[in-house]
């Protein structure tokens, strides 16, 4: 007899029962700090749990995954959208206390739906807050509290190293219950929020989803003014959709639908993963049965419903979370880190673009966002071994061409960086050097090196801008004597941006006539990065961002032919003549005689 006939037949004494023993393998503890963590959305499960006839066994099974999986795939959290059983009896109930039970230590929130109750969150007593008021999840880590007629809670979840507020609120939330949670928004009013409960959107066919006549008193009396939401989830209708709205603040709040007891098997215990991937800016939406994925062979119905992957079922939401919250909770950034701080032995030189590394006139004239730096401005080499920069105007370049900004990478040790805005036709662009009796004009590093500079390309990103130079040293690789090359013009070493935005370190070693090149992928635009190029005396590595990138020259390469001809950053010399300057911010820069480590960066100890 297949599962659906056993199903079928049982007897409403016993339908809605789960398995007696509800031992679950422990698959050990999420990592809260990771960027990546996941929320795990459990819908409607009333045809799973019903007095009439049906099988707790996919619900079960989804909670048991969860427990399982839950190192392997970060679950934080679960949150169940109400509709818990069909008729909401104390049999009923009863049954999905059993389920439930397989949830283990796994925290989670459940509410309650139209067929778990009837009424607002005033109608006393039922068998559903008998078995899932507030001393079901009192001992949870992440519940703080419920309303006073105890139909509506709310969790604080740890992941992805913040934590996150989660209300599991009533299918009909009375004014009472209303200013419950406002009242839990204000108490927390620095966290991110995601809100629950059963009927908040419905969608049509195409999965175009709007709200639902509670939905709208939930936007109007709740969503709309409190910034901190911004997601919310309910199930009750069918079929699954999403919609985004804006808030008062003008940020978008995603609200979606998620349902599918219409579905074989009642739903067959679907579970909608949402991945939060803070690296990325992302939550990652995936939605499957756990129940059906662990059978050794599926009948071609089971095997429809494994998975599901449309456009409403599996979908990635775009946030970049820092700006989305920044008006509630700005970004905490590491503290400007003193010169002296960064410098670690064999510090060649370091400039930067703060109040420490202007001369005091120079500051003063440049020190504002925006404020032109005016041609003979003098950033201090701060080693103190006489590698000042000196900046300069391309061409008949205006002085927009290089102004100060209070833009910096999260971790660079100073907060301040200088705005190039160079570019072709007609050439122009600015770059500071460094003076003709500078040691770095000179300086052949044959033992090694690391170079590194912080560096930002704008978005949108505007015209031809292929080959523009970062940071080099001046002079002709044929006056160095090195002919191997793409052209004896080019300088023997420097820091380039290619027309498809990979980044190009090309070197001529002393010893030789060789120029080994490393190329990274094409960076993005519009996000700050850090660039490190090691040198051991062998080989040259290039890394972003401090991870290794694949294309690094095979060739040895032990030192740089400089030529006594200045260092410079914002452009590269062809032929000793510069053409275009750099488009963008570069930040703090740094040159070490020796090879550091990616935990020796100028990043570690401001992440």
């Amino acid at each position: 007899m297949s599962a659906a006939s056993a199903s079928a037949a049982t007897t409403s004494a016993s339908a809605a029962q789960a398995p007696a023993a509800l031992t679950t393998p422990d698959g050990g503890r999420p990592d809260a700090t990771a960027p990546q963590f996941t929320i795990a959305v459990l819908p409607d499960t009333q045809y799973l749990l019903d007095d009439g006839g049906s099988d707790a066994e996919p619900v079960v099974a989804t909670l048991r995954h969860l427990v399982r999986e839950q190192a392997r795939d970060n679950v934080v959290f679960m949150t169940q959208l109400g509709d818990v059983t069909e008729h909401g009896t104390a049999t009923e109930m009863r049954a999905a206390s059993r389920a439930f039970d397989a949830a283990g230590r796994l925290p989670f929130s459940v509410l309650a739906g139209n067929h778990d109750v009837s009424g607002d969150d005033q109608r006393g007593d039922t068998p559903y807050l008998r078995t899932f008021g507030p001393q079901r999840f009192a001992r949870m880590s992440t519940y703080r509290g419920s309303s006073a007629d105890g139909y509506n809670s709310y969790h604080v979840v740890r992941g992805g190293g913040r934590e996150w507020l989660v209300l599991a609120l009533d299918w009909r939330v009375s004014d009472a219950g209303l200013a419950w949670a406002q009242g839990v928004l204000d108490e927390h009013a620095t966290l991110p929020a995601i809100l629950t409960t059963h009927d908040l959107v419905w969608a049509e066919d195409d999965g175009r989803a709007q709200l639902s006549g509670h939905g709208q008193r939930l936007w109007d009396r709740l969503i709309r003014g409190n910034d901190q939401i911004f997601l919310a989830l309910g199930g009750h209708y069918w079929p699954s959709g999403r919609t985004t709205m804006t808030n008062d603040d003008g940020n978008r709040v995603h609200l979606h639908i998620t349902n599918y007891q219409d579905r074989y098997y009642g739903g067959a215990g679907m579970v909608r993963y949402y991945s939060f991937d803070l690296a990325r800016g992302v939550i990652d939406v995936e939605t499957f049965s756990p129940w059906l994925l662990a059978k050794d062979a599926l009948t071609p119905l089971e095997a429809e419903h494994v998975e599901l992957s449309g456009d409403v079922d599996r979908f990635t939401v775009e946030i970049d979370f820092d700006e989305r919250f920044a008006a509630f909770a700005p970004p905490l950034l590491p503290a400007p880190r003193p010169p002296s701080a960064v410098m670690p032995l064999g510090t060649v030189a370091y400039w930067r673009f703060d109040e420490a590394g202007f001369d005091e006139a120079g500051f003063a004239t440049a020190g504002a966002d925006g404020a032109p730096v005016a041609p003979g401005t003098v950033a201090r080499d701060l080693t103190g071994n006489g590698n000042d920069l000196t900046s300069s105007l391309l061409h008949s370049s205006g002085p927009q061409s290089l102004t100060w900004s209070a833009e910096h990478h999260d971790a660079q040790p100073a907060h301040a960086s200088l705005r190039f805005d160079g570019g072709k036709q007609p050439d122009r662009g600015a770059v500071l050097r460094t003076g003709p009796d500078s040691p770095i004009n000179s300086a052949k590093f044959e033992s090694g090196y690391t170079i590194e500079t912080f560096l930002k390309l704008p978005e949108p990103y505007l015209g031809d801008h292929a080959w523009m130079g970062i940071l080099s040293w001046e002079g002709r690789a044929g006056d160095a004597g090195k002919h191997s090359g793409w052209s004896d013009d080019e300088p023997t070493c420097s820091l380039n941006l290619s027309g498809e935005r990979f980044l190009q370190f090309v070197v001529y070693p002393v010893p030789g006539d060789a120029d080994p090149t490393s190329w990274s992928h094409a960076i993005p635009v519009g996000r700050w990065m850090h660039v490190a190029i090691v040198n051991d005396g062998r080989h040259t590595v290039m890394y972003v961002d401090g991870s290794k990138i694949a294309r690094n020259a095979a060739e040895e390469s032990r030192g740089i032919s400089t030529l006594g001809k200045p260092f410079a950053i914002g452009g590269t010399q062809y032929a000793g003549q510069y053409e275009q300057g750099f488009y963008g911010w570069i930040g703090d820069t740094r040159i070490v005689s020796r090879a550091l480590r990616p935990e020796q960066f100028l990043t570690a100890g401001g992440r």
